[in-house]
């Protein structure tokens, strides 16, 4: 697959509700929480958008621009769809986008390569991961093609991208990881930053 034709779209609009802060913002180690997942993609793509509402922090280099919501509220969809306008306000050349959250602190670009190797992209305009019978809907890829419909989708009212990617068709792509730190493991409380510490600590002994 072409990275070229990839623009990499790190999903940093939402309210972090159950953490009660920003969670993009939250020092993990000596890293805060957004710069685990730009590391690990920086060096795949030629750009990297990153969707947010508020001024935030995050790793510096040229690569990396910022937009908001077109709308705000409306949910993973409304920053896939507004990293998509940006393409297309911007007139990037690019066929797909692919997303990332910003709290998985351990998943490792050799999954994303993974990935990629594993999809054909005659089959669909929607890919997600896959990984021990859970879907993990951000992180996917989209085809630009998918624009209108999405349009369309968020003026109807559709919120919930697992709705939405079903009625319109998406390949999963199953995918075991071998190591013991799960990459999806994702950071929605402050229970769950305790245990990545753990983790991160146990990782370093």
């Amino acid at each position: 697959m072409d990275h070229n034709n990839i623009l990499a779209v790190v999903l940093a609009g939402g309210k972090s509700k159950r953490f009660g802060r920003d969670k993009s913002q939250v020092k993990l180690g000596n890293k805060i929480l957004i710069d685990y997942i730009l590391s690990e993609i920086i060096d795949l793509y030629k750009d990297i958008l990153i969707v947010t509402n508020e001024p935030i922090k995050f790793l510096n280099s040229d690569k990396i621009s910022l937009t908001s919501d077109i709308k705000k509220g409306l949910g993973p969809l409304g920053g896939v769809f507004s990293a998509m306008r940006w393409a297309k306000d911007n007139r990037k050349n690019y066929k797909w986008i692919s997303t990332f959250p910003i709290d998985t602190p351990f998943f490792k670009k050799e999954h994303l390569i993974k990935f990629y190797k594993k999809i054909n992209l005659d089959k669909s305009n929607l890919f997600f991961m896959k990984s021990k019978n859970t879907r993990h809907n951000i992180f996917g890829l989209w085809s630009l093609e998918l624009f209108e419909k999405l349009e369309l989708a968020l003026n109807k009212g559709d919120r919930k991208v697992e709705l939405w990617a079903n009625e319109i068709g998406v390949k999963t792509i199953d995918f075991e990881h071998e190591n013991n730190n799960d990459p999806f493991f994702n950071i929605n409380t402050e229970e769950d930053l305790e245990n990545a510490k753990k983790i991160l600590n146990h990782d370093k002994l």
